[in-house]
């Protein structure tokens, strides 16, 4: 049957869907087009641009931002149309997107943060990618460049990495600046520069958790292949197939312990010391140490008090910890580019202040300094005036706000300011070195002592190691100002360096009575220092960390077998009771049974 209007009706609502679907088509057309005009428009781009990245990038971005002489790398230069993240070859402007996934996702271990959808929204992004872009006339004058394919990775195989990668690493010159084993120590690592003569320090590719450019295989395999615009880097697509990339890329994996979904630090938050009835012979280090489980802590710069170090060296260091009745033994571990062992350090040593070393940089006056210090700052140039001790113009600063640039007599124009060819040990006005921090007695609930030598009320103890001293050294500290020898017990130390890498092992009486004793089943608070005389780390100019705990495991690993034989035994005789009481039931039965009336049992 038909139904009146039905026909009507249907083609109203056929005309309402079509109608629909264009409005929908049209308005998906409008905001595409309104997405792209926003992508251009320069003044939004501006704003965005002058409140997260000017301080650094400059207002012209120039890379010359009142935060420059603070960082290491230096900001980038945005005129140049220089980058160092791209999927495009070497040579060619980046891509928009490889722009934004910088801004998005920062550069680890440097000065560039992560700008997440929170703080820069998508379309203030797009505005702010057009202004970047802006600064250099290169992106007006070429064609949008194509990035490279990646192609789909093989399975990784650590024996392939291991070996065709080595082989690969090796013969196009990786170790060279890399080192051998990755660590960042190659024999021309200590004279690179970039484009604008700034000294660089190359990757060290052991810790993928670092890269600029990410430390999946993916992101390897692009780096490898792309290259870093304007650092020495080179870019391989095109001249090797990808084959040889990929082996790269595991190669480097391998020299990490394999390639992970998601790349994270391995850092622990606290070291197990392993009990030992053996002795502990620092000459057996290797047997000593082989089932004491390594820890991996974070290193930072010094950024709070004068001597400040915005650019440590040093980002981690490992240490295994082990002890018997009578001592205590650590074994640190941590890379460097090369080793100092000439010269001298320690913790006391002056630091010239922020301002001088501006104004050696060629600051008109303290009025420049980018922290706000006035012209009559009290912690200023005025060495006698100030109370810290740290302030002194040190003569040879030369005109490097880091301290670093210096011209060596022996070192011609070598950036990082001191001679050497590369070898693992050269001499230089500062020696590396390395403390272990305690406090002087154990804390009593969660309060610790300022995790900067420590303060007037909570001193703490540094056991000293200077790399040119084949001894250590103790020192008590109660905070910057207030740092001297200690007159506790001296432990001993053994250092060696190979590959990129110190080993320092150390040792003391497990109890004192002048400073802390390690109890088993206890938790002590610990921090590191490391100095790098490299990079003319001394004094407060250091890479440090914050408080971490040491766990010492019982002394006493008491036998299985009583408590097993107490158990088995107790259950064997739970069992036998069970068993018999249910047969005295049964016999209980039984008899009650045979004993009732013949009227009963005819009942």
């Amino acid at each position: 049957m038909r139904v009146p209007g039905r026909q009507d009706c249907g083609r109203c609502c056929s005309g309402v869907r079509w109608m629909g679907a264009l409005v929908l088509v049209l308005g998906v057309a409008l905001f595409g087009t309104a997405t792209a005009a926003r992508g251009q428009d320069l003044e939004s781009g501006k704003v965005t641009y002058d409140k997260y990245c000017a301080q650094c990038h400059g207002d012209e971005g120039d890379g010359q931002g009142i935060a420059t002489p603070y960082l290491r790398p230096e900001p980038r230069d945005f005129t140049s149309g220089k980058y160092k993240v791209r999927t495009t070859p070497t040579g060619l402007l980046p891509t928009d997107a490889d722009i934004s996934r910088t801004i998005r996702l920062g550069f680890p271990y440097t000065g560039m943060p992560a700008f997440r959808e929170n703080v820069i929204t998508d379309g203030e992004l797009a505005d702010l990618v057009a202004y970047v872009k802006s600064f250099a006339p290169a992106f007006a004058e070429q064609e949008p460049p194509e990035p490279i394919t990646i192609p789909q990775p093989p399975p990784y195989d650590p024996e392939h990495a291991s070996t065709k990668g080595r082989e690969v690493y090796e013969s196009t010159g990786c170790g060279a600046c890399h080192g051998t084993l990755g660590r960042g120590n190659g024999a021309s690592a200590p004279t690179l520069v970039d484009d604008w003569n700034v000294p660089v320090r190359v990757a060290d590719l052991t810790k993928p958790w670092t890269f600029r450019g990410g430390g999946t295989r993916i992101d390897i395999f692009r780096t490898m292949s792309t290259g870093f615009a304007g650092t020495p880097m080179p870019g391989f697509h095109g001249a090797l197939p990808p084959e040889d990339i990929w082996a790269i890329t595991d190669y480097m994996l391998w020299l990490s312990g394999g390639p992970q979904e998601r790349v994270e630090a391995p850092y622990s938050n606290v070291v197990t010391a392993r009990a030992t009835s053996e002795v502990i012979d620092l000459a057996a280090a290797e047997d000593l140490f082989a089932d004491a489980p390594p820890a991996l802590f974070p290193l930072f710069g010094q950024i709070v008090e004068p001597g400040r170090s915005f650019y440590p060296a040093a980002n981690a260091i490992q240490i295994q910890a082990v002890y018997n009745r009578d001592e205590i033994a650590f074994r640190l571990v941590w890379h460097d580019m090369r080793a100092e062992t000439a010269g001298v350090n320690a913790p006391d040593l002056a630091v010239p202040s922020w301002n001088e070393q501006l104004a050696e940089a060629g600051a008109s006056s303290a009025e420049d300094d980018p922290w706000g210090a006035p012209a009559d700052d009290p912690w200023g140039a005025d060495a006698a005036e100030d109370p810290w001790g740290d302030d002194a113009v040190d003569e040879e600063a030369a005109a490097d706000p880091w301290g670093d640039d210096v011209v060596d007599e022996d070192g011609g124009d070598d950036f990082w300011g001191e001679a050497g060819d590369g070898s693992d040990a050269a001499g230089g006005e500062f020696s590396d070195a390395v403390a272990l921090q305690f406090p002087q007695q154990a804390p009593e609930g969660v309060r610790k002592p300022y995790f900067i030598f420590g303060d007037a009320q909570n001193p703490v103890d540094l056991w000293f190691a200077d790399m040119a001293k084949q001894e250590a050294e103790l020192w008590t500290g109660r905070g910057s100002l207030a740092v001297v020898p200690g007159e506790s017990e001296l432990p001993e130390v053994v250092s060696s360096y190979e590959d990129g890498a110190w080993v320092v092992l150390m040792k003391r009486a497990r109890t004192s009575r002048s400073s802390i004793s390690f109890e088993p089943e206890s938790f002590v608070p610990i921090a590191f220092s490391v100095w790098d005389g490299f990079n003319r780390e001394r004094g407060n100019k250091r890479a440090l960390s914050a408080w971490w705990d040491l766990y010492l495991e019982p002394l006493e690993r008491p036998s299985p077998l009583p408590p097993m034989a107490k158990a088995f035994f107790g259950i064997l005789a739970l069992e036998i009771l069970i068993v018999g009481f249910v047969r005295w039931r049964r016999r209980r039965r039984a008899t009650g049974a045979t004993t009732e009336s013949p009227a009963a049992q005819a009942a």
